[in-house]
């Protein structure tokens, strides 16, 4: 029977889920709310937060909606983020759980103060009035809010057309502005994020990331981000050209979120990351609302650390999260496999992980190399990744099977060409996610095969290549 529902990614128990809101760490677990409609499928409007918590990021608990929509006379809740005030900053006790969420009263978007007393579970508004208000823009929202501890303050950045402005409060309720990011070049910018890391050589470093449309450069519309240096109140990047989390057309509003040792303490050589399946192109276009009567994933948690790159800056590099090991189902060891032509893998699965690494003459490579996926027993029907030399990139095409709009291949510059390169691909039920070289490079996109769509081709046109300890795992949370 055909189901569209993920084997082991996230997804909304019924009717509708979008943006991720940055998870937190509380009690020995992460707590993640995403906006959710529970009744999209009649027709209804508005979202609420709904929250899941996990410990391992590849298994989630549903425990219901912490913030029903409409609420208030201020409209329903729309994104935000969330702290815990454990010096009771903002006078709701030590250790309230604080969220700053955009609602609209009136069509007109601010910023609006939610607390939680019982760990995050149900939520209270705070003021009537916004604490942020509206100087008399159109977009104003998605506040993402930190602690920074250089100042002993609390830093937000806000979503507003094409900059982010940055404010600070001493206490959650009263904000003034004391700087701004503008970009021109990307399109709307929203969901903003600002962290700080330590790099794999020791040295530490701001990013600044946004949900960004970089389409009309031929870039991702995904998530921007840069490296950079900042001060409390602005935010100078190394570089002016934004990196990518993600080019492939399905890793909306992402956010990141600290990683937690035991003890609470936070590893600043760790992030993870976490994207909406799906792009407002084309929100609606998903079989699963006919098959399963629910319209909204994640793609995979990615764990993310920052590392030199190859022009004198930093790049963040992501992992899928290193708890996925715990829910295999089976393992098919496939060794080293030499192809001149292609070859058929003696595996049908539909929710699996493929790895293996790439290898080639660089002196004399072959034309085209790469695995067809949620391929139909005739062939006609597939997903095509892998790395086209004639041309120079790598590659995720999706034209040949069922996909959503009207974006086909995402495609990127190969990452060297010293002959070999590691591939991780993460196959489910509705989505293909790519993972080439060392993660600087990830392609994540939906797709809906057929339920009879679960084969794998290895091919190599053009020349012979071989693909080193390839290994396929089967994947299910039960």
């Amino acid at each position: 029977m055909q189901s569209y529902r993920p084997a082991y990614h996230l997804s909304v128990p019924d009717n509708w889920k979008n943006d991720p809101q940055r998870p937190i760490f509380l009690n020995g677990e992460y707590l993640y709310y995403y906006l959710y409609n529970e009744d999209y499928l009649e027709g209804g409007h508005g979202t609420s937060w709904r929250l899941v918590t996990t410990t391992d990021h590849v298994a989630f608990s549903d425990q219901g909606v912490a913030i029903p929509k409409f609420s208030n006379d201020n409209g329903d809740c729309w994104s935000g983020s969330l702290v815990i005030d454990a010096d009771n900053t903002a006078g709701y006790g030590d250790g309230a759980v604080i969220a700053l969420v955009t609602q609209a009263p009136e069509g007109v978007q601010a910023q609006f103060l939610w607390y939680s007393t019982d760990d995050g579970r149900t939520f209270s508004p705070g003021p009537e009035a916004p604490v942020l208000p509206n100087p008399g823009v159109e977009a104003f929202r998605d506040p993402k809010v930190i602690w920074d501890a250089a100042r002993s303050r609390w830093f937000m950045a806000n979503a507003e057309g094409q900059r982010l402005g940055f404010y600070a409060s001493a206490d959650l309720h009263r904000w003034e502005e004391v700087g701004e990011f503008r970009r021109e070049d990307i399109g709307l910018l929203e969901c903003p994020d600002i962290f700080e890391m330590e790099a794999s050589d020791g040295s530490r470093h701001w990013v600044l990331g946004t949900g960004a449309n970089g389409k009309s450069r031929d870039l991702p519309a995904t998530y921007a981000y840069w490296v950079g240096e900042f001060d409390g109140a602005a935010f100078t990047p190394d570089h002016d050209e934004p990196h990518w989390l993600d080019w492939g057309f399905d890793f909306y509003g992402a956010v990141t979120y600290a990683s937690h040792t035991d003890d609470g303490d936070e590893d600043p050589t760790l992030r993870r990351a976490i994207g909406w399946a799906n792009f407002w192109d084309y929100p609606h276009n998903t079989p699963s609302l006919v098959t399963d009567g629910y319209n909204g994933d994640d793609m995979i948690v990615r764990e993310i650390r920052l590392a030199p790159d190859a022009h004198g800056g930093y790049q963040l590099l992501s992992t899928p999260a290193s708890g996925l090991e715990d829910y295999t189902t089976a393992t098919h060891a496939l060794g080293d496999l030499t192809v001149s032509g292609h070859q058929d893998l003696d595996v049908a699965a539909r929710a699996y992980e493929l790895r293996c690494t790439l290898v080639w003459d660089p002196a004399d490579p072959p034309a085209n190399i790469g695995f067809e996926l949620c391929r139909a027993p005739g062939g006609g029907r597939h997903v095509a990744a892998g790395l086209f030399f004639d041309g120079g990139f790598a590659y995720v095409n999706r034209r040949p099977t069922f996909s959503p709009g009207v974006g086909g291949e995402s495609q990127t510059p190969i990452p060297g060409n010293s002959g070999e390169m590691d591939l991780r691909i993460l196959v489910d039920h509705s989505s293909v996610e790519c993972f080439f070289g060392d993660g600087a490079v990830v392609h994540s996109h939906r797709v809906f095969p057929l339920a009879d769509d679960d084969g794998i081709r290895l091919f190599v046109h053009g020349g012979e290549a071989t693909a080193r300890g390839l290994t396929v795992r089967e994947l299910a949370v039960p």
